[in-house]
């Protein structure tokens, strides 16, 4: 199984979105999550869809059920939001290192890709909640608490999209499916990347302190995670 945890995925995106346009991303996607649910089934994913959904990126379709899934990046440097600009620019060095790193697989996951009712799929709806502004730690805490049926931030976009979610049947077999455990303390808690205040208050930088510690804890994650799809890969192969 031919996957690379160091190659840059935005090098062969042709200056675009990796998420939608880097075909190595793609194919380690497919390579990666491909494989048994807790349940023995093969969640097998296909990138020759030929229905009438343009938006397909990698497909399922079984007694499983039916899935468009697309490639969301889950950690992120924030270069590029504007309005982290006055702390951004002060630390460029630490930026781009995040950035770079941020361009591995590592830093990557699958979610349900097509719009249910013409509502935000989960994507679009963590980019956009102003209580989450993409933080996967803030969205990791978001599924424990959807699978155990407790309210946040997403959840009404979770129920959109319970169909996925069963696959795993439990918060503790989405973690595994999809190799997230390092993002999980010994009580199979979130490690959040800065202090988390339930929800009350919207996640920006204080100060540039603040970024670099995000920056660092977010730096550990990717690192442990691209680690572990290593792992994972040379089991499979064993």
């Amino acid at each position: 199984m031919d996957i690379d945890t160091t190659f840059h995925v935005d090098t062969d995106a042709g200056g675009r979105d990796p998420d939608s346009y880097s075909p190595t991303l793609k194919r380690f996607h497919k390579l990666l999550w491909s494989k048994p649910l807790i349940n023995g089934k093969f969640l097998e994913l296909k990138d020759d869809y030929k229905g009438p959904y343009r938006g397909s990126y990698l497909y399922h379709h079984s007694d499983l059920g039916e899935f468009f899934l697309g490639s969301d990046a889950i950690t992120h440097s924030y270069r590029n939001q504007r309005k982290f600009k006055w702390i951004t620019e002060q630390i460029p060095e630490h930026v781009d290192e995040l950035y770079d790193a941020g361009s591995t697989i590592g830093a990557f996951t699958l979610f349900p890709k097509k719009q249910i009712d013409g509502k935000n799929n989960i994507n679009q709806a963590r980019g956009m909640d102003p209580f989450i502004n993409d933080r996967f730690d803030l969205t990791l805490e978001c599924i424990r608490r959807y699978y155990k049926g407790e309210d946040s931030p997403l959840y009404e976009t979770f129920l959109r999209y319970h169909e996925f979610f069963d696959l795993f049947e439990n918060f503790e077999g989405y973690v595994q499916f999809f190799l997230l455990e390092d993002l999980l303390d010994e009580n199979q808690n979130i490690k959040f990347y800065l202090p988390f205040d339930n929800f009350e208050s919207k996640p920006d930088f204080k100060d540039i302190n603040e970024y670099l510690i995000y920056k660092e804890k977010t730096l550990e994650f990717i690192t442990a995670r691209n680690k572990r799809i290593e792992k994972a890969i040379e089991s499979r192969m064993s």
